[in-house]
């Protein structure tokens, strides 16, 4: 190793905000840099150039070209880092930590300054979310639209608070928050449930959003009416008519909505007149067919072109759409005045309507591609008030 050159400048440490510094470069034959201070912190970052590294293709006094700004020829073939001191709050504890690199650095040692750096800040809830929405590429897309509704309904509150300091008061606010908001109880459990993956996909434990003291407000549920067949007709005649068939084939049924836009035209067996329901759109993620009553078939094979011209990949329902229907559903039932319902109501109405005339629950579960029969049973079913079924021959002469 080579002392440091005779006239070479004492290692000083940056203070007053930073801003004086070393005013000389390292001579030819120092091995150690002086001892300079970056603007930033009220004391500053002292560094000091440690560690000699061999240097190809830097010439006599010349700069390296890697690492340009950190990585310095000191003269003599030999590349020396720049690195970080600390930074500190006041004079005192800068010219300590001046004085024990200052020690090192005269017994030729390199100074270890691993242990007095400063931890890297946790991330903001807010980026954690959005590395958590990334990573989840396992979800449908529906799954991943109501994941970023729960976070966005978060972020107002949480968002810029870094992960290491959220406490079970912070998800307790957001959850109050929310309620003084006006937001529905289901919503709130949705953003609750949202906050505790992103923090477990930080593996933040414990958890303060799995926290059993964060209660969640008192709603009385709701119980499901279904439409009676005099609402299903009502509305039928009050939305667009490239909705009637989809409504129609909703409440025969009883299929998600989600067969609107997913079911298409090389789905419907003419021959035996039904209609193939794909995996994606059962509960029981297995396909399934439904037998049309010969009206509704009939009416179905009407709207279609002629075989020759038919496309496979085409929807069955035209231009109809699940959230178009849902929205056109809502819209009639506001202008006739009868009681809201929802295309996923139908599928209430429909289960309980086989309930009703005697089908065994193994047979309903298959036929509405539901997987637990309990809920079947427990969620489905309801009682009616008019048990009647829609007289699909009248709407569609």
């Amino acid at each position: 190793m080579c002392a440091p050159a005779r006239g070479a400048v004492k290692p000083r440490v940056g203070w007053r905000a930073g801003r004086r510094r070393a005013a000389t470069q390292p001579g030819p034959g120092s091995r150690y840099a002086p001892f300079t201070s970056a603007p930033s912190g009220r004391y500053g970052h002292g560094l000091e150039r440690l560690r000699g590294l061999p240097v190809t293709g830097a010439g006599q006094g010349g700069q390296a070209r890697r690492g340009e700004g950190s990585l310095f020829d000191c003269g003599r073939g030999v590349l020396t880092r720049i690195r970080y001191g600390g930074s500190f709050g006041t004079k005192r504890e800068a010219q300590i930590r001046k004085a024990y690199v200052g020690g090192e650095l005269a017994a030729r040692r390199v100074p270890e300054l691993a242990t007095f750096a400063e931890p890297t800040p946790a991330p903001t809830f807010a980026e954690a979310a959005q590395r958590w929405q990334a990573s989840r590429v396992d979800v449908a897309a529906a799954t991943t639209i109501q994941h970023r509704s729960a976070i966005n309904r978060a972020l107002p509150y949480i968002g810029a608070r870094r992960l290491d300091d959220l406490t079970t008061q912070d998800v307790a606010e957001l959850v109050g928050g929310l309620h003084a908001a006006g937001k529905s109880r289901e919503s709130i459990r949705k953003t609750r449930t949202a906050v505790a993956m992103v923090l477990d996909h930080e593996r933040i434990n414990p958890n303060p959003a799995r926290d059993p003291s964060v209660k969640l407000p008192r709603e009385e549920p709701q119980e499901v009416q279904p439409p009676s067949a005099a609402d299903v007709e009502t509305v039928y005649w009050r939305i667009p008519a490239k909705h009637r068939l989809a409504l129609l084939w909703l409440d025969w049924s009883g299929a998600r909505v989600a067969s609107v836009d997913l079911t298409r035209v090389g789905d419907y067996d003419e021959s035996r007149r039904r209609v193939r329901l794909r995996a994606a759109t059962t509960k029981t993620r297995r396909a399934l067919c439904v037998d049309l009553p010969p009206v509704l078939a009939e009416a179905l094979e009407a709207a279609l072109p002629h075989r020759r011209f038919r496309d496979p990949e085409a929807r069955l329902f035209g231009e109809s759409g699940a959230d178009a229907l849902r929205t056109a559903i809502a819209k009639a039932c506001k202008a006739a005045g009868i009681p809201l319902f929802s295309p996923h109501d139908l599928r209430h109405r429909r289960i309980s309507l086989l309930h009703l005339q005697g089908v065994p629950w193994a047979r309903i579960g298959e036929f509405v591609g539901q997987r637990n029969l309990a809920v079947t049973a427990n969620t489905y079913s309801h009682v009616l008030i008019n048990e009647a079924e829609v007289d699909y021959g009248t709407l569609l002469a």
